[in-house]
């Protein structure tokens, strides 16, 4: 299926600092809250260097030197805002309103940038989004908290399980879904933080069409159930060396989660998972500013049996991002096994204008117990625009292409990995 989206408009108010979110197919705005700005605001002494600000300032007659008048590190105690309307159109959510909100602070001095960001959602197809994300550093990084809460009245298609799965199989499903997740992360030495925390998935008022082509639907032969809650705790461990995590030129990243839900804390039975996201960043050729980005996202279900639409499933990772060239849900099953490449290069010296080229493949198994199925590609190219030369903030416009005919336009700020 298509899955194209046409950006109406996009207007960045106040400070840019501190800009995450990303425009999906699907209409979706996402924040990359849990990936901290570690070195988030870098050395922008090159005076050839320009961003979508100066453009704009120098058009409206209100250019000014910024290497004069934005510091090298203007994130401080006090918050700084930004505020992104956007209107599209997709041929899942038709015409969709965007309207996202960020804040950037520091908790203190010696602490990395601290971000909030929320954002309110509402598409012709009667889908309703609002995510409050959260990512808090503490004195001398001590401590990391990070939150995620999100409400959705979330219409949207499933196609069955295994990533052989065949797109006839479209079933239209509607379900209200609340999500409450809250991870603290201590430093343990160096780059190395290990924590716990306590994440619940609730899904209510679960309901199908049944597919179009009239075969059993995937939803219904796995089992079919009103409302599933999965409610647990979980261990977490992070490694970050990268140099700034809204735009890495090197270093490498890992973060694992395994999470086991409880019936005595609600959940609708008992299963238990692992998540394993390992990043790794080359410049290259190593003298210039292009970039090699390699990204392994790998989400099994070690036990139990969770709830259909608590299966790994494309875009449904924690940053939205994996399967570039597919709609969101297209895959599903109880493992994924996911893998890409992306090369950054730069396109004018000013740094204004840059591109990638991008290369995925992800495999999905069906349902407990079965093995891992076909390997689905997804490729394709993307143009970047800077909006924010101190923290190499970027917008993003990729084209992705996959199988069976499917391709889109992903729109981002920041990048996807």
């Amino acid at each position: 299926m298509n899955s194209r989206i046409f950006l109406l408009m996009a207007l960045l108010l106040g400070s840019a600092s501190g800009v995450y979110a990303q425009v999906k197919p699907g209409h979706r705005t996402v924040t990359k809250s849990s990936d901290s700005v570690r070195s988030s605001v870098t050395d922008t002494t090159h005076a050839q260097q320009k961003d979508l600000y100066d453009v704009i300032s120098k058009a409206f007659g209100k250019h000014k030197d910024k290497k004069a008048t934005r510091k090298k590190d203007s994130v401080t105690s006090k918050p700084t805002y930004a505020v992104l309307p956007a209107a599209g159109y997709t041929l899942v959510s038709k015409f969709v309103v965007t309207l996202t909100g960020n804040t950037a602070f520091r908790m203190d001095s010696t602490a990395d940038i601290s971000t909030v960001t929320a954002y309110v959602s509402y598409t012709q197809n009667k889908q309703f989004l609002l995510p409050i994300q959260s990512d808090l550093w503490t004195k001398n990084n001590k401590y990391n908290l990070v939150g995620d809460i999100r409400f959705y009245k979330y219409p949207q298609s499933t196609f069955g399980l295994g990533s052989s799965s065949n797109i006839a199989n479209e079933d239209p499903m509607d379900y209200l879904y609340f999500r409450f997740y809250e991870t603290v992360l201590r430093k343990v030495v160096g780059n190395f933080f290990a924590g716990a925390g306590y994440i619940i998935d609730y899904h209510t008022n679960i309901t199908q069409q049944g597919t179009v082509n009239g075969t059993p639907s995937g939803y219904t032969t796995y089992g079919a159930q009103s409302t599933t809650v999965a409610s647990g705790l979980t261990l977490n461990g992070l490694y970050d060396t990268r140099d700034n995590s809204i735009y890495p030129e090197k270093g490498f990243y890992s973060a694992v989660q395994y999470r086991d839900n409880f019936d005595f804390l609600g959940s609708t039975q008992g299963w238990t998972s692992l998540i394993v996201d390992v990043r790794q960043y080359f410049r290259l050729p190593a003298n210039s500013d292009n970039v090699l980005a390699l990204w392994s996202y790998d989400w099994l279900i070690l036990s139990g049996k969770p709830g259909y639409l608590d299966l790994p499933s494309n875009q449904w990772d924690a940053y939205s991002s994996t399967g570039r060239g597919y709609i969101q849900g297209r895959f599903r099953g109880t493992h994924e096994v996911y893998g890409e490449a992306e090369y950054r290069f730069v396109v004018t010296k000013n740094g204004l204008v840059g591109g990638v080229l991008f290369l995925n493949g992800q495999s999905y198994s069906a349902g407990p117990g079965t093995r891992l199925q076909a390997i689905q590609p997804g490729f394709g190219p993307g143009l970047r625009l800077k909006i924010n030369k101190i923290s190499k903030t970027n917008i993003d416009f990729d084209y992705g292409f996959g199988r069976e005919g499917s391709r889109g336009l992903f729109i981002n700020i920041g990048e996807v990995f």
